[in-house]
């Protein structure tokens, strides 16, 4: 079979978008946040919401997420009233806190402004909106013609096309190739189909190609190998950090402290901690003098570096505490919106 593809970024192929669009509009994914396809697009809001919750996350997991913002903060100017700290607590377990600092400063711009700008352009502007999320906004919520690039396209056009360099490096070519392939009209569509192409077809392992509208178009299905693709180069070692953290309790009650704005969960509660870093271990320092307990050993994993993370208990002898901080309520800590790995050490000392 010989596959009928462009062979290079330059010529267009009006037969790609028109064979993935018809497969959409048969098979598009039902998702909170989406519009059917050939009814009115969502409202900005929503689709901005759910791009900035599904960056380095899986649809799965932001399904409740999503839902709990909608019916807490319905609308954008909603957000923008919110105190950071409670935005930040809702967000708590969906990782990558930065989005959460950014999420509030973008809603209380985009509601100084009135609304959300409709181009591509504007919307990079804002804060936390990088190439691929106003791409998407622009063509999803504006229908306005945006190339958009996520990991689901990346691999989707990288097997189109069979693309030999190497990701990351191949990632200009590959935008080139999906700038060759976007429609004039219903880049929105043509966005949502090629992710849900991806995320349901044309997976990492064994994609289904039986199964694919553009298996007559791919270049890496003719030659029989589509799973080789995207190439990527060999993974650099993830360091290893030590670290500890410290539950101090009295009268059940345990001590949080809010970390910095800046670095690792920044704005997040959290337990206090001997300053361990993505570049450097922690000092194993207590934050004060006492008879200590060790809990046990954490391990948790981010994007460039792995932490083992110690616990250590105090419940006796603990005295005023003058740093800043807050005494929590043990009972409801739940509420207390504490990242993932703090999560996984008080369940720890909890033991």
């Amino acid at each position: 079979m010989t596959a009928s593809v462009p062979s290079a970024p330059g010529t267009f192929s009006g037969a790609i978008p028109a064979a993935l669009l018809g497969w959409y509009d048969r098979h598009a994914r039902a998702l909170p946040w989406r519009a059917p396809p050939g009814m009115p697009a969502p409202e900005p809001y929503r689709v901005w919401l759910s791009e900035v919750m599904l960056q380095q996350t899986t649809v799965a997991a932001v399904k409740p997420y999503f839902a709990h913002f909608l019916a807490r903060w319905p609308d954008v100017a909603a957000l923008a009233a919110a105190p950071e700290a409670d935005v930040m607590a809702a967000w708590a377990g969906l990782g990558y806190y930065s989005r959460a600092r950014n999420l509030v400063r973008c809603a209380r711009e985009v509601a100084a402004m009135g609304g959300f700008p409709d181009n591509e352009a504007d919307l990079r502007r804002l804060p936390g909106l990088g190439a691929y999320t106003a791409a998407a906004v622009s063509a999803i919520a504006f229908g306005q013609r945006a190339v958009v690039v996520d990991a689901n396209v990346e691999r989707v056009v990288s097997r189109l096309f069979a693309i030999a360099q190497p990701l990351p490096g191949s990632r200009r070519k590959i935008a080139e190739f999906a700038e060759n392939i976007t429609p004039g009209t219903r880049a929105g569509d043509f966005a949502q189909a090629m992710m849900d192409l991806g995320s349901g077809i044309c997976t990492t392992r064994d994609p289904n190609c039986l199964l694919c509208p553009l298996s007559g178009h791919c270049a890496a299905r003719a030659a029989g190998n589509p799973a080789d693709y995207p190439v990527k180069a060999p993974k650099a070692v993830r360091p290893v950090r030590q670290g500890a953290a410290f539950w101090i309790e009295r009268g059940g009650a345990v001590w949080l402290v809010t970390r910095q704005g800046s670095g690792m969960l920044g704005g997040m509660r959290g337990l206090p901690d001997d300053g361990w870093a993505a570049a450097s271990d922690g000092t194993g320092e207590p934050p004060l003098a006492g008879e200590w307990e060790a809990a046990g050993l954490v391990r948790h994993t981010f994007s460039h570096f792995a932490l083992e993370l110690s616990v250590r208990r105090l419940r006796s002898g603990v005295p005023n505490l003058a740093a800043e901080g807050e005494w929590w309520p043990i009972e409801r800590l739940p509420d207390a919106g504490l990242p993932t790995l703090f999560a996984k050490a008080a369940r720890l000392a909890l033991q």
